[in-house]
């Protein structure tokens, strides 16, 4: 038996995408009803980082007090070399002027305050756990989704008004969509992923990047706050180093083995920090390839479109997966309170969103916030300095980061505008 929405807009996964989509459409009276194929949301991953373009997104959704609860404010970017010397700092979030803050947070933290709020608005059975979605047929009567439990087995079908697919970087409609899309591309790094308790770092708000990819690099930043009683922090790292593509699948929660890469860290030992130890000292390790894929020629074919990783899956370099699918959200609510016609929001939604976020998707390959320390590597030859000033200039190391903020829309003078509008 065919059970029937047909006023609802059908969201395909309960990750960030379609928690904050879900949320954006209850608070702007469309009704929808979430998909998830877990068969209870639980708190996996380790950290993100949220951008004020986003935090803009969610803060005005109410949620500004649940994330000061569980997250890290973050207030700067710290650039070094592999020998811990200081190349450039960067403020962020509120230290910069933005209205919102930058959040670093466990994505478990996140993604609960989302379905916590969607839940309370929104009703629990708008929120279907244990389902996924295998393929979407349009009918006179909507969007038919073909449905399985967790076992493989077939369970009645589910028809909408429309359909985001918001179901990740293995998304079952992206499949449908362009059947032969070809593999993922490998950036020639893999990363490996950790927290760990560990004293405050620095401001004990600064989100680390350390090295470079040939010889390894460090991407570091707390995501809570005094986890213990002695005042010590939940640390994220990430090590990423140039690597052969191993066989593997892409696997967020794969586990990882030490001994794959502490080589590249063993010596540093910085008087601000012992890198070494902090890796050591996390209870589990994750293992994941840094792969994209080359932006889609389109997203919607009639009432059925992508959103998030499913839309415009891209390497985790600039801090701006989440961010991207909480502003694909937001565009595709505001598109539908027009009252148009679910396709031709769509439509609308992909004009404006697929070239935004390919020169994101793009930019992250060549030119991400880091590459800076990819500058001054090549201009010392990857040796210590002594002064910074006498390798690189503020303005040029300004300029970098400028040039990030404008492509990835978070530039301050950008979202004073929007704020103005």
């Amino acid at each position: 038996m065919t059970r029937v929405s047909q006023n609802d807009i059908l969201v395909v996964g309960a990750g960030i995408a379609g928690l904050t989509l879900g949320l954006c459409l209850q608070e702007k009276g469309i009704p929808c009803r979430i998909l998830e194929k877990s068969p209870a949301i639980k708190p996996l991953g380790v950290g993100i980082n949220v951008l004020p373009h986003a935090t803009r997104v969610l803060h005005a959704l109410g949620l500004g007090p649940a994330l000061y609860a569980v997250g890290v404010r973050t207030v700067e970017a710290g650039f070094f070399n592999r020998f811990g010397q200081l190349i450039f700092t960067d403020p962020l979030g509120t230290a910069a002027g933005y209205v919102t803050p930058q959040y670093s947070i466990h994505r478990g933290d996140l993604q609960k305050v989302l379905a916590d709020a969607f839940v309370a608005r929104a009703g629990a059975d708008r929120l279907v756990e244990g389902v996924t979605c295998s393929r979407a047929e349009e009918t006179g009567a909507g969007v038919t989704l073909m449905l399985e439990d967790a076992d493989g087995a077939a369970l009645p079908p589910m028809v909408g008004r429309a359909v985001v697919a918001c179901d990740g970087i293995h998304s079952n409609l992206r499949k449908q969509l362009h059947p032969n899309e070809g593999p993922p591309r490998y950036s020639g790094y893999n990363m490996w992923r950790g927290v760990t308790v560990w004293p405050r770092i620095l401001t004990g708000a600064t989100m680390i990047r350390a090295g470079w990819l040939e010889t390894g690099k460090m991407v570091i930043y707390p995501i809570r706050d005094a986890v213990d009683g002695d005042g010590n922090q939940l640390v994220n790292w990430v090590a990423e180093v140039s690597r052969p593509l191993l066989k593997q699948p892409r696997d967020w929660n794969k586990p990882g083995k030490l001994e794959d890469f502490i080589d590249a860290f063993a010596d540093w030992h910085f008087d601000w920090l012992d890198v070494p130890a902090l890796i050591r000292g996390a209870e589990v390790i994750l293992d994941f390839p840094m792969v994209d894929q080359d932006p889609l020629p389109f997203w919607t074919r009639g009432r059925v479109t992508l959103m998030g990783d499913a839309a415009h899956p891209m390497v985790p370099r600039g801090s701006n997966g989440a961010g991207q699918a909480i502003l694909d959200a937001e565009c595709l609510t505001n598109l539908l309170v027009q009252g148009r016609a679910p396709e031709d929001a769509f439509a609308a939604y992909e004009a404006e969103r697929l070239e935004a976020t390919s020169k994101v998707v793009l930019i992250n390959r060549v030119a991400p916030p880091d590459i800076i320390i990819k500058e001054v590597v090549e201009r010392t030859g990857d040796r210590p300095f002594e002064n910074i000033d006498d390798v690189i200039s503020r303005d040029e190391l300004t300029a970098f980061q400028q040039q990030y903020k404008e492509v990835a829309g978070y530039d301050l003078a950008t979202l004073q505008a929007k704020a103005n509008s």
